[in-house]
Formats: structure tokens, sequence, C-alpha cells
């Protein structure tokens, strides 16, 4: 039995999606925080149970029987993310699942600017060290974050950010869909397993992309960091997120979000979605 968490939201649920075009609905469970949420799946005849990560005696009836476990990761900015994902390995040891893959990120480092980075990285740590056989999904950055990440754009004619490097802006239905073929090919791919696109564009070169699929000319300028976070609080962001999203400009700065691997293309067989593609 495939268990998955999170298929509520829209990568597990993706995921859970594309499980049941090729799986009877009764060989995966879903775990969620509000089971009224999970109706659809429920009527269409899969198992849905209540589980929540902050309910640490929830979780083990949730995961019971679990031949594989996909754990989503936390995406709250606010919360203790590698508390809580603990708890929910702690679980996953404590029902024996046969496997655990987790929905982690390219990266994943212990130095990285970006704090999501870091608490994959704390992750991963407690999955290899849970005795289980484990996988983490390290998507590349998902692409539909352009939409808030470029700002306003398209009104402004220019691409303005606090910080230069490459990103392998991932589309997250392609890592969905990357993810059920991994949990369908059960033991295939075991540990960091890493999920991008082809290519790994600069914001300089996203400028250029966008200038060519509208047909203006989209400006581009890096600004002082501390001169771009007072902009977005101008505009209505709290300081802690704006100083938040700072970090994952300086990640991409440091390279750590730079790779690329054919992985991806092989896993959904088509060519994975592209800046180019999204942009348009």
């Amino acid at each position: 039995m495939i268990v998955i968490t999170g298929a509520t939201g829209a990568l597990n649920g993706a995921t859970t999606e594309r499980l049941l075009q090729q799986l009877p609905p009764g060989d995966i469970t879903v775990v969620t925080r509000d089971t009224a949420k999970a109706q659809h799946l429920a009527d269409r005849g899969v198992t849905v149970r209540y589980g929540d990560y902050r309910d640490a005696a929830s979780l083990p009836s949730a995961f019971e029987g679990a031949d594989q476990l996909l754990l989503v990761s936390s995406n709250d900015p606010s919360a203790d993310a590698v508390s809580l994902h603990r708890t929910a390995i702690n679980a996953a040891v404590r029902v024996d699942a046969g496997r655990v893959l987790y929905t982690s990120h390219q990266g994943a480092a212990t130095d990285t600017p970006f704090k999501p980075g870091r608490d994959h990285a704390a992750t991963e740590q407690l999955l290899a060290e849970s005795g289980l056989p484990w996988t983490s999904l390290r998507n590349g950055f998902y692409l539909h974050s352009l939409d808030w990440l470029l700002g306003p754009w398209r009104d402004t004619g220019r691409i303005i950010v606090p910080a230069e490097g490459p990103v392998s802006w991932t589309s997250r239905t392609d890592a969905a869909d990357a993810a059920a073929t991994i949990l369908l090919s059960p033991g295939a791919y075991d540990g960091p397993t890493t999920i991008t696109a082809g290519a790994a564009p600069t914001f300089a070169e996203i400028a250029d992309i966008a200038s060519e699929t509208t047909g203006r000319t989209i400006g581009f300028d890096v600004v002082d960091p501390d001169e771009w976070v007072a902009g977005q609080v101008g505009a209505g962001s709290p300081e802690p997120m704006a100083r938040f999203l700072l970090g994952m400009y300086e990640a991409a700065q440091g390279g750590y979000f730079a790779g690329t691997d054919p992985l991806l293309g092989s896993l959904i067989d088509r060519e994975p979605q592209t800046v180019r593609d999204h942009l348009a």
C-alpha cells in the first residue's frame, strides 16, 4: 500500500491523481489534517485517514500498513519544520514503513542561505539515521514561483532582484509525475534523487526570454539587498517574509540551485517544462 501525506495539496495531490491512473484506489491511502478536503478521493475508493505532523499520536495509525510512505515537507515558513518532520519519521519507524519518500529540494544543504534548504538537509539526515529505506525527492525550485519572484515585470517592464544566479526552475506537475513513477518503481531509487528541469537560467537570462516571448524589451537590474527588502515591505510584504525570500536569491547567487539532471525527462517520458514555456 502507498500512503501519501499532503494529498489535498498541489504537489502530492497531483502525484495521487497520476497514481490513480495506474493503480486501484484500494492500493492508495491518503493522510490529511482535514478529511473533508479529501472527500473527492474517498468517493473514488481511496482510504482517507486523519493525521497531522503536529499531533504525534495521530500518525502511527495513519501510516499503518505503508509499503511506501510519501511525506510532504512542511510549507509553513514560521514552523519548526525539522521537528515536524522528525515526528513523522519517528511514526514511520514505529510502524516499520517499507520505504519513506520525502519531498525535498535540490538546494538541500546545511550552509545554504535559504532556510528551507537547511531544513531539508536536516530532514535527510534524520531519514539516513532512521534505519528505514528512504528516497529524498530533491525537486528543482518550482517554476510557478516565478510568478511572484520576478515581481510585477509585466507591468513595469523590468525584472528587479537582490542577487543574481542560475536556478533549475522545475514544473511542479513534472515533479509530481516523477514522484508517481518512482513510487511505481519501489526500491529503484535510493537516497537523494535530483529531479530538475534541463536548464538553469539566470535571472538576466530570464529577462531575455521574457523579452523574446512578449515582443517587448524587458530590463533587468540587481539592486542592494536592503533596498530590495525595503521595497518589498513598502509594497505590503512583512519584513520577515521579505528576508525569507531574500535567502532564496542569495542561495541562487551561491549556486545552490544551479545543477541540472536528465533524470526528470526519463521519469516522465517527455521534455520537462521550461521557463520559456511558462512565460509564454
